[in-house]
């Protein structure tokens, strides 16, 4: 590892992974930095909506995809099933994107991998290794220190991008002092993997329980058989309630539409939580003198779903984009901070603003689920393609 880059990408998940990889591909020196090597899980609830793997095929990687389809890896899903707060029944279809594909559940160990050997394939060099401090020098980001296995290591770069995750030290360290999310802009979720159940191999459920709302549960069939279950819901809702997380798993898979389902050996395991940052919050910084975030670090998250690899992978577009410009125009870092937060502001922030405040409304009026199920059921088509695309 040298101890000067052009690009340091710190966390190599899908999003940092990908902005490093589209970096390489432009010709710029890119180190990725991750505390983990690959293959590595992730708790997450592992479905991928079509928009993310229509922006994986553009940025190269439609073989690897078609592969790990063949392979099974990837379940396709062909249908949505929806259960409002006073149990209406809706299906919906899951259709074909442009580029012919279909929403799918993958597994993060397989997924996450799927991006970081992209990376390296790309000319990104990759190394394990714990991020411990960004380095400023007169307000600019100028690098790091990270930690290897040789010990603590300084290195420098002319641009910085953060992409650990939710409330990582990117994230702490640039937007100290600065607007955070708030506790009705955040969320926090569960997942366990549920055996002995009985389920439709391409088919999504999402429930909507009294309790749970504004949030929801969810059971997503993976390739191997087993269930990915869970529930998530605003961590400000969450505080006022008196059960934890898991018990309220325990009581969704107690209800009936549910319970049926189980046979007599059924189980419950790898139980993980996980927190979410809503991309909805006004106010936030994505961009800052020398450095940007991505992904769930920026917390491009929608606050509807709690999806985040889409936004994720699109603020990774924009990111790599605005940063080969400024490298190849040797621009100022104060440059790169305005046109990436201008991009960030408009085509990312005001959608999940929408959706925050549709939530909110959901959350005031519960029996708008229901009322909205009903029409579903009589083919209000419409709404059934906007239930599709979220």
């Amino acid at each position: 590892m040298k101890s000067v880059y052009e690009v340091i990408v710190a966390g190599a998940g899908p999003s940092g992974a990908l902005t490093a990889a589209l970096l390489a591909l432009e010709g710029h020196d890119v180190l990725l930095l991750d505390k983990s090597d690959f293959p590595r899980d992730k708790v997450c609830g592992e479905a991928v909506p079509y928009h993310a793997l229509d922006i994986l095929d553009r940025a190269g990687m439609k073989d690897k995809i078609e592969e790990l389809f063949s392979k099974g890896a990837f379940n396709p899903l062909t249908c949505t099933r929806l259960y409002s707060p006073g149990n209406q029944e809706v299906v919906a279809p899951l259709h074909e994107s442009d580029r012919g594909y279909r929403p799918c559940t993958a597994p993060r160990l397989i997924f996450d991998a799927m991006f970081q050997q992209h990376a390296v394939e790309s000319g990104v060099e990759f190394k394990q290794a714990r991020v411990e401090e960004l380095k400023l020098e007169n307000g600019q980001v100028v690098g790091l220190k990270a930690r290897t296995e040789k010990g603590l290591k300084e290195i420098r770069a002319r641009m910085v991008v953060g992409a650990e995750g939710v409330n990582s030290l990117s994230e702490r360290t640039l937007r100290k002092g600065l607007v955070r999310h708030e506790d009705q802009h955040r969320a926090i979720a569960l997942r366990a993997y549920l055996e002995g159940f009985e389920l439709n191999p391409r088919e999504v459920e999402f429930h909507f329980p009294q309790e749970v709302i504004p949030g929801y549960a969810w059971i997503f069939p993976m390739s191997d058989g087993r269930a990915n279950v869970g529930l998530g819901m605003r961590l400000d809702h969450y505080q006022e309630k008196p059960d934890s997380l898991k018990k309220m798993l325990e009581d969704f898979i107690e209800l009936p539409q549910v319970k049926k389902r189980l046979n007599a050996n059924w189980k419950l395991e790898n139980i993980g939580t996980w927190p979410l940052n809503f991309g909805s919050q006004k106010g936030l910084q994505f961009a800052f003198n020398g450095a940007v975030l991505v992904g769930d670090a920026a917390g491009f998250i929608n606050p509807m779903t709690g999806g985040g690899i889409s936004r994720g992978l699109y603020s990774s577009q924009l990111a790599a984009e605005v940063i080969s410009k400024a490298l190849k125009e040797n621009q100022s870092a104060p440059g790169v901070l305005i046109e990436y937060q201008k991009l960030c502001d408009k085509l990312l922030f005001k959608e999940m603003r929408r959706l925050f405040k549709l939530q909110v409304l959901l959350q005031r009026y519960p029996s708008l689920l229901d009322f909205i199920a009903k029409r579903l059921q009589k083919r209000y088509l419409p709404l059934k393609r906007y239930l599709a695309k979220l």
